[in-house]
């Protein structure tokens, strides 16, 4: 069915997007905003890395091409300062990977392996298993009941539309193996960091350096083998992870510039992540937010030089544990950064505006944030609820952060999946993420407001 417009909406999309030199007025935050609600450079950008590079799982020959991509795309679009910068790092890569019940109850099972498992046998570990209804349980647990056995640590997160719900069960990813190892277990399997009832295992970060083979397996599976196990019998379990790590591998930041007019007044950080895991395209995670964030900038350039300068970050390496974040902040200590931002929680829809800089700059954000209203975008849960992944080593030094928090109701039914792939990804919600990007930008770009430096918690 056709849409239809309303004549001030076809009036508005017909005039040409304001050269901006300071904060748009209300008419010309309402033109950026119904231009970039038509956008089709974010799709553009997520289907070309998809489709031309697929995965992308850090310090891997794929990873290497995903930044040749970048690196001549950015430069196509017309970014200045297109540049890698290149650091090491330890690269995993898995292999063979199978789990099944061998008795009382044979059967298979979905199973990943986590990102830095140490690897088994050729023929697996074969062992009785010890399933613990959560990371509390396992903690509290007798240690020597792990012993010789292959370690089931199950939880219970459950749907909400942010953060929260991944913040609190990530835990068990990475301190169930830590502990596993610690306790003499031989192996140690979790219930994946996953909302969805497919049976597709989530991977993630959470085992390099223990020492342990460590895997997901997908709920269903999870559940099948906790109702094995509270049958009463003894179980055992055949597990096959095989996985190779190799140190000093090569990967890197991807980094491009709108160069501002005034150097004083620091630097604006935005951008993603550029490797994802293995299983899928890494389309919601992170190609989504890659794309979103460089379609925003270069609308942002098509109206002229900003105050600031953008520097629009590629982060490398965010997968195994922010290592590209890390060289990042480390190559780019003593810079003046006026604010970072990052999308990194997939394509749906901009919820909230949110902050986390000096109190005294908040009056400042209320234009940008009644631009924002109309896109359905609500005021924000409070100074300080700003985050992001890679940009989070920037905060601990101090840095300002503007957060626009997506819904991530369905987020974690593909986060880490084989699921994770561009069909995932609604053009619509897309484009009024890039909406929402723009606005930010334009308003906060051409603003001589300092976010920061932001006093850094002791937490």
């Amino acid at each position: 069915m056709r849409t239809v417009f309303s004549a001030l909406t076809l009036l508005v999309a017909r005039l040409p997007l304001p050269a901006l030199s300071a904060a748009p007025t209300p008419a010309e935050a309402a033109r950026i905003r119904e231009d970039a609600l038509k956008d089709d450079l974010a799709w553009d950008i997520a289907e070309g890395l998809t489709t031309e590079v697929g995965q992308r799982l850090a310090a891997t020959e794929a990873e290497e091409r995903a930044r040749v991509w970048a690196v001549a795309r950015l430069k196509a679009l017309g970014f200045s300062k297109v540049r890698v910068e290149p650091f090491t790092m330890t690269r995993w890569t898995r292999g063979a990977e199978r789990a099944s019940i061998v008795a009382p109850f044979p059967q298979s099972l979905a199973v990943a392996a986590l990102g830095g498992s140490s690897s088994t046998p050729p023929g697996g570990i074969t062992a009785e298993v010890v399933a613990y209804p959560s990371l509390a349980a396992f903690q509290a647990a007798d240690p020597a009941e792990a012993k010789g056995k292959i370690v089931f640590v199950s939880h219970a997160m459950t749907v909400t539309s942010d953060m929260n719900g991944y913040g609190t069960f990530s835990a068990v990813r990475r301190e169930a193996p830590k502990l596993a190892a610690q306790r003499g277990a031989v192996a140690v399997l979790i219930r994946s960091v996953g909302t969805d009832y497919h049976r597709n295992p989530h991977t993630g970060a959470g085992a390099a350096g223990t020492g342990i083979a460590a895997g997901a397996l997908a709920l269903p599976d999870a559940e099948q083998l906790m109702r094995a196990v509270k049958r009463g019998k003894p179980v055992r379990m055949n597990l096959v992870l095989e996985s190779r790590s190799e140190a000093d591998m090569p990967s890197g930041n991807v980094i491009a510039e709108i160069p501002g007019s005034d150097p004083a007044a620091g630097t604006i950080v935005i951008g993603g992540h550029l490797d994802s895991w293995d299983l899928g395209t890494g389309a919601v995670d992170d190609a989504a937010g890659l794309a979103i964030t460089t379609a925003a900038a270069k609308r942002i350039m098509a109206m002229g030089k900003p105050l600031r300068t953008i520097r629009l970050v590629w982060f490398g390496a965010e997968e195994p544990g922010l290592v590209g974040a890390a060289a990042y902040a480390k190559a780019h200590a003593g810079e003046k950064v006026a604010f970072a931002a990052e999308s990194d929680a997939g394509a749906g829809r901009v919820l909230s505006f949110e902050t986390s800089i000096r109190e005294e700059a908040l009056p400042a954000m209320q234009p940008l944030r009644q631009a924002l209203v109309e896109l359905g975008v609500t005021k924000g849960h409070g100074n300080g609820a700003a985050e992001g992944s890679d940009i989070s080593v920037l905060a601990r030094q101090g840095a300002p952060i503007i957060g626009l928090a997506q819904d991530m109701t369905r987020y974690f039914d593909l986060h880490h999946t084989p699921d994770d792939t561009l069909d995932k990804i609604d053009l619509g919600e897309l484009r009024q993420n890039v909406a929402a990007w723009t606005l930010m930008l334009a308003f906060l770009a051409n603003d001589r407001t300092e976010l920061g430096p932001v006093a850094v918690s002791d937490k």
